[in-house]
C-alpha cells in the first residue's frame, strides 16, 4: 500500500478529499472540462443505462422480486436523518480506520462484483489498480472475469481481500484459499447468501446470466483442481473445449443450490490463517453464531437487495446487530450505500467499514 503522505493541515498524514470538488470547479472554469462521471448519486443509473448495452445494465442494476429489499435498503437510510453541530474541532480530519491490524486512509472498501468485463475492458484488475492507487482495500469476487494471480498483479502491494462463493467440493474449496493465500490477499470474505442465484427478473425477461457462457467463471477456469476434475470427469477435456459445460460444471459448485451449515466453518479456519469474515448477517442470532464460530468479522448485508426480495433493510438491522457482537469481532457494512452521508450514517450507527460497489 502507498505510504500516507504528511499534510501540515492533516496531521498525522491522511488524503485531502475536499480538494476532488475543487478540482472539478478549476477544469470547469479554467479548462471547460466537465466531470466524465455525474457528480449527482440519482443521475448515475440513468448514465450507466446510456453506455451499456440492455443485458449488462440490467444485471448490474437489478434485483431480486420487485426490488422490494432494494427499496427498504434506501429507505432505512432516509429514516436516519443527519443533526449537525457547530464550533467544533473538525478542521484537521482523520478518516484513517485499522481493520484486522491494518490501517487505511479512509472506511471505504471496494465491495466484491464480479463480471466486471461486463462494464468495461478493463475489468476487475483495472479497479483493482485503481484501488491501489487511492489507497482503498480491494475484495476481489469469486464471480471474476479475471483469474486470483492477475487481479494479485494488477494490484501490486495494494491492500486486497478475497471473497469467496463457496464451492461444495472441498479440494476445490481448498485450491481457491490456497491461491488467495499465494498471491497476498489477507482477509477472507465468505459470502452466506448466495448459494443459489435469487429471481432476478431483469435478467430472466432477457435470459441472460454471464455465467452459463463462461463470463464471470475465471476464478474456476483457472483453478488446478477444478480443471483437473473436470478432465477427469469428461475425459481429459479442458473447460476452453466446451465453455458451455465447464460453466455449467463450475456454476454446480458455486451456485448448487445447497447450503453449508456452521460446522463447515471448521474446513475454512483450518485453511485460512488470516482473518475470516462472514457476509450475509442480517440476525443478531447469526451474527451472535460467528462470534462463537471464532470468526474475525461480519459484514451485515443482503447483497443490495439482489438475493431475497422483501427482507429488511440492512441499515434497519445493524445497530442492534452493532449493540449484540460489535466488542467481539469487527462489524463491515454494506447495501445500499449511495453516498458518502450513506457512509457516515453507516458509520455512526457502528459500523467499521463500508463496502461501495454497484
Amino acid at each position: 500500500m502507498p505510504r500516507v503522505q504528511e499534510h501540515p493541515e492533516h496531521p498525522g498524514g491522511g488524503r485531502k478529499y475536499g480538494a476532488f470538488q475543487t478540482e472539478i470547479y478549476k477544469d470547469g472554469i479554467l479548462n471547460q472540462k466537465l466531470p466524465t462521471v455525474t457528480t449527482d448519486p440519482n443521475k448515475l443509473e440513468e448514465q450507466a443505462r446510456k453506455f451499456l448495452d440492455v443485458r449488462s445494465f440490467n444485471y448490474v442494476a437489478g434485483g431480486a422480486g420487485e426490488k422490494a429489499t432494494m427499496d427498504a435498503n434506501r429507505l432505512a437510510f432516509r429514516q436516519w436523518k443527519m443533526i449537525p453541530r457547530m464550533l467544533r474541532p473538525t478542521t484537521h480530519r482523520d478518516l484513517r480506520v485499522e481493520l484486522f491490524g491494518q490501517t487505511f486512509d479512509s472506511p471505504l472498501l471496494i465491495a466484491p462484483i464480479g463480471v466486471q468485463t461486463i462494464f468495461h475492458r478493463d475489468k476487475e484488475t483495472g479497479v483493482a489498480e485503481i484501488a491501489h492507487e487511492i489507497g482503498v482495500p480491494y475484495i476481489l469476487s469469486t464471480a471474476s472475469s479475471s483469474s486470483i494471480e492477475e487481479v494479485a498483479e494488477a494490484s501490486g502491494d495494494g491492500a486486497r481481500w478475497y471473497q469467496l462463493y463457496w464451492p461444495q467440493d472441498n479440494e476445490i474449496t481448498k485450491s481457491l484459499l490456497r491461491r488467495a493465500k499465494n498471491n497476498g490477499f489477507k482477509v477472507l470474505v465468505v459470502t452466506l447468501d448466495t448459494w443459489a442465484l435469487a429471481w432476478r427478473p431483469a435478467d430472466l425477461d432477457n435470459a441472460y446470466v454471464p455465467f452459463a457462457s463462461g463470463i464471470g467463471d475465471q476464478t474456476g477456469f483457472s483453478d488446478p483442481a477444478f480443471r483437473a476434475k473436470f478432465a477427469a470427469k469428461y475425459n481429459n477435456r479442458t473447460p476452453e473445449d466446451d465453455v458451455f459445460l465447464a460453466s455449467r460444471e463450475w456454476e454446480a459448485e458455486v451456485f448448487s443450490g445447497a447450503a453449508h451449515t456452521w460446522e463447515d466453518l471448521e474446513l475454512i479456519k483450518a485453511e485460512w490463517d488470516g482473518p475470516i469474515v462472514l457476509k450475509g448477517i442480517q440476525h443478531v442470532e447469526d451474527a451472535k453464531k460467528a462470534v462463537e464460530a471464532g470468526m474475525h468479522g461480519i459484514v451485515v448485508s443482503n447483497h443490495g437487495g439482489r438475493q431475497l426480495d422483501g427482507a429488511i433493510g440492512s441499515l434497519e438491522v445493524l445497530p442492534e446487530i452493532v449493540e449484540a457482537v460489535g466488542d467481539k469481532l469487527t462489524v463491515l457494512f454494506d447495501s445500499g450505500v449511495r453516498t458518502g452521508v450513506d457512509v457516515i450514517k453507516a458509520l455512526c450507527l457502528g459500523a467499521k467499514g463500508v463496502l461501495v460497489g454497484r
